[in-house]
């Protein structure tokens, strides 16, 4: 069993910045691939970016430039750094750990975490 804990949600003003981390503990297998998601109100969860255990991070096209997701693993943790915050990126935001290659029963979500962008 895994579990994944994330921290560093809040308010914060368009243009700022805010970092996210998450925590996995657990039964961590060695390839694996970290994620954030994103869940707006009304709106389907999406992915905002993604790490695997070894290889590069790809970014949806809405943060690329904006969030840079990283990842220890020797800590297995996966912080996401989001700068030049927009009231678009208002949503709860979740960390993801899942098998690579995938398989179902290797799929763990964190409780998410919010994020708000106001004035």
């Amino acid at each position: 069993q895994v579990r994944l804990v994330e921290s560093g949600g809040g308010l914060v003003q368009p243009g700022g910045s805010l970092r996210l981390s998450c925590t996995a503990s657990g039964s961590i297998i060695s390839v694996n691939v970290m994620d954030w998601y994103r869940q707006a109100p009304g709106k389907q969860r999406e992915l905002v970016a993604t790490v695997p255990s070894v290889g590069r991070a790809n970014y949806a096209e809405s943060v690329k430039g904006r969030f840079t997701i990283s990842r220890d693993n020797a800590k297995n943790t996966v912080d996401l750094q989001m700068n030049s915050l927009i009231p678009e990126d208002t949503a709860v935001y979740y960390c993801r750990l899942r098998a690579w290659p995938y398989r179902q029963n290797y799929d763990y979500w964190g409780q998410g975490t919010q994020v708000t962008v106001s004035l």
